[in-house]
């Protein structure tokens, strides 16, 4: 008797859900704070998921900063071998979440897809919604044998700073809250501003006020005035920006390209041009 093959999850998935899905399935941690590179570490040691393994945003899913931005993108072969000491198979259904309505985790989910692997998803509602279901959390650290995971065709689209100067998508989205966008507050990167042509779309405006992913309607709404596929996601560092192309892809649009040294990349040479309003 032949088994029916497990359709493979790859955008999002809800605690329920998951509760139904937990054969083969490897579950990432990737709770983090800007500003605070130990707090991965403490909130992990806390309390997680169990079965979970940490997934460290400065050390695992960002090269070092410097001239490509604060978050560039990591040596492929260094997180592919993270991969596997997480004991990630080819064949094994990825869960990466975080306790920020999945604002860190999009990333990994992005990085994932970057190598290939398609069945990973972001859990909707995070740790929040795990802890209200009235779930359990460990503080014990699993481990796992060597996993075989291997790169694969990208499934994700990339953009960089000279693809943009010669010319700019028919839709480049700004994942940034509109404050930072517009010039008039920024807290983070030493210049304000944003890449002309951009337009505004804050990655906080896909949650609703439960810190979950809005229906696939309400964000086909929110990005109504996308009417070509040539569309570009940036934000601060390449981080945020993720949870638009995942937004995106919920709402079923074809996938966007990210750009991953974003602002804080641009910034960095003098010469691009910078707009404020």
């Amino acid at each position: 008797m032949n088994t029916p093959k497990t359709t493979a999850m790859t955008t999002l998935v809800s605690v329920r859900e998951l509760g139904k899905t937990r054969k083969n399935v490897r579950l990432i941690d990737c709770r983090a704070r800007l500003g605070d590179l130990e707090f991965g570490a403490r909130a992990f040691a806390g309390g997680h998921i169990p079965g979970a393994v940490r997934g460290d945003l400065d050390h695992n899913f960002a090269g070092p900063p410097g001239k490509s931005g604060r978050h560039p993108l990591p040596d492929a072969t260094q997180l592919i071998e993270h991969c596997r000491q997480w004991g990630i198979m080819d064949s094994s259904q990825i869960v990466v979440y975080d306790d920020m309505g999945g604002m860190i985790a999009a990333r990994a989910w992005w990085l994932l897809r970057w190598l290939g692997h398609a069945a990973v998803v972001v859990l909707d509602g995070g740790l929040p919604a795990w802890i209200a279901a009235g779930l359990p959390l460990e503080t014990t650290t699993s481990t796992y044998p060597l996993g075989n995971f291997s790169r694969r065709p990208a499934l994700t689209r990339a953009i960089d700073a000279s693809e943009l100067l010669s010319k700019t998508p028919t839709h480049l989205l700004d994942a940034r809250a509109e404050e930072r966008f517009a010039g008039v507050k920024e807290p983070i990167d030493h210049t304000a501003g944003h890449i002309p042509g951009a337009i505004c779309i804050p990655a906080a405006g896909n949650l609703d006020a439960s810190q979950h992913f809005r229906p696939p309607a309400e964000l086909k709404s929110r990005f109504a005035n996308i009417t070509a596929d040539d569309v570009a996601c940036y934000c601060g560092s390449g981080v945020t920006a993720a949870h638009n192309v995942l937004a995106l892809r919920i709402a079923g649009f074809p996938e966007p390209r990210l750009y991953p040294g974003s602002w804080s990349e641009w910034i960095e040479d003098p010469t691009r041009p910078i707009a404020t309003r």
